[in-house]
């Protein structure tokens, strides 16, 4: 059965895409710990991280920066927290959030509430920045 990441994916479920490619996927992440928090994902279903093969671990990580660079161009912050869980869904994935302290990454902290147009904004301007790197 199909993860719901694969689902966004192959479009069965909406997302706020950031970015794109033959084998990877960026999308912000609907409850965010920050604004512009976001996902990225092979889009090879592969529950674990570890169990990824080299190349395409290596290519996912080379895409996230990518995605992580146009983020800090356009929300502000120190840095870009970069943390892979793995437990809430299996399919593995990568969370790059913005961050201006260690307690950014908390993942207890109540999550950010956007609205659908809030979200499209964001996700658009980062889009922008990514297609002009």
């Amino acid at each position: 059965m199909a993860t719901i990441f694969t689902k966004i994916v192959n479009g069965d479920i909406p997302s706020y895409k950031i970015a794109e490619t033959d084998n990877y996927y960026a999308f912000l992440d609907i409850n965010p710990l920050a604004k512009g928090h976001t996902l990225v994902i092979p889009k090879k279903e592969t529950d674990y991280i570890l169990d990824i093969e080299d190349e395409e671990f290596k290519g996912l990580f080379v895409f996230a920066k990518k995605v992580g660079i146009a983020i800090e161009k356009v929300i502000p912050c120190k840095r870009m927290g970069i943390t892979v869980i793995g437990l809430e869904v299996p399919h593995a994935h990568i969370h790059l959030i913005p961050i201006n302290s260690i307690y950014d990454m908390d993942f207890k902290q109540p999550k950010l509430k956007f609205s659908t147009d809030e979200l499209q904004e964001i996700a658009s301007t980062i889009r922008d920045e990514f297609d002009a790197l």
